[in-house]
């Protein structure tokens, strides 16, 4: 799987999941259950994001 693979996640995860999770009930954490798939989906998009950072070679230092 490639970086840009990788990085296509949190596109899919925020566009096509929230066809799914398209509803008030059940409330999680006080919030209805999209904003709570959102707020997850961001977290999780920073994660992979972050995960993208580090596996790129541009941005190795060289010693």
């Amino acid at each position: 799987m490639s970086i840009r693979a990788l990085a296509l996640i949190p596109v899919l995860c925020i566009f096509v999941g929230v066809v799914f999770a398209n509803r008030t009930y059940p409330i999680v954490l006080g919030m209805p259950f999209l904003f709570f798939y959102m707020v997850v989906c961001i977290v999780f998009t920073s994660l992979v994001m972050a995960i993208v950072y580090a596996c790129d070679p541009a941005n190795r230092k060289e010693e």
